[in-house]
């Protein structure tokens, strides 16, 4: 499994705005859980999974006014304990 970490600029207090909403929405359609946070979203995806869903990200992000994507990509064990 993945965690995907991703943070959208710019950023605007209290509103994420479309280009944050878009991208989590895109990845949400996919069948993926997404953690909203005040300084960047997660969410823990398969590896056959990482391609489409960072590149909706990406897209949605920009597509929608974004001017800045950060995306971290990490190991993590899953459910049954292996990488």
């Amino acid at each position: 499994m993945l965690l995907l970490e991703f943070t959208i600029e710019p950023f605007h207090e209290g509103n994420p705005g479309p280009h944050v909403t878009a991208a989590i929405a895109a990845v949400e359609a996919m069948g993926v859980e997404v953690e909203f946070g005040p300084f960047g979203s997660s969410c823990v995806v398969g590896q056959a999974q990482v391609a489409d869903v960072s590149g909706a990200i990406v897209a949605q992000a920009f597509a929608n006014g974004a001017t800045h994507v950060s995306l971290h990509a990490e190991r993590v064990a899953d459910a049954a304990g292996g990488a």
